[in-house]
């Protein structure tokens, strides 16, 4: 599997939103995928997830887990357009704090997102791909900090982190050959 695009999430996001020819509509899964892209969360975390874990914490909003895959505790600050979202979508669908979000199967997510992908001709495209978008866009929008992104997807080490996001011994080798300037 593969990081995204950001072309390739918002045409994901939208097709999957709003259907497409014999694809019905299926918003739920869309703000899924939504929650997976926004917040670099697994799959199978973000469909544990109630409005009411998300929590005021002064001037942000927090997010306490443990994670299910690995049973690491996360602590991290939710986005206040993340959080709204979430609001907007709960009271859209009369789903109240207490309640999961999205009572839904990570099968039955990946079977539709599998569809959408054959529609569009996406290869390679799992619900993963979407954690590893949210991995590789703030890698880059953060000055390339390696390190920045292991702590928040919690990998263990640099080198971890380097190959999730697809930063092969190659790329490096070819950058530190393109770089040089000897004046």
């Amino acid at each position: 599997m593969k990081a995204l695009t950001t072309d390739q999430y918002t045409t994901l996001i939208r097709t999957i939103k709003t259907g497409s020819g014999a694809l019905r509509a299926n918003p739920r899964i869309a703000a899924v995928l939504t929650a997976e892209a926004n917040l670099g969360m697994r799959i199978g975390d973000i469909l544990r997830l109630r409005l009411c874990d998300i929590v005021r914490d002064g001037s942000r909003y927090r997010l306490n887990i443990t994670e299910e895959k690995t049973g690491k505790r996360r602590t991290f600050t939710v986005p206040d357009a993340v959080y709204d979202f979430f609001c907007e979508y709960c009271r859209e669908r009369g789903i109240s704090a207490n309640e999961l979000m999205f009572p839904i199967t990570v099968r039955a997510v990946q079977k539709h997102l599998k569809a959408v992908c054959e529609v569009l001709g996406y290869d390679e495209v799992s619900t993963h791909s979407f954690r590893k978008w949210y991995a590789t866009d703030i890698y880059e929008q953060n000055g390339h900090d390696i390190v920045l992104v292991q702590q928040l997807l919690q990998h263990s080490s640099p080198t971890v982190t380097r190959r999730y996001i697809g930063i092969s011994d190659e790329r490096i080798e070819s950058a530190i050959a393109n770089h040089v300037l000897i004046a």
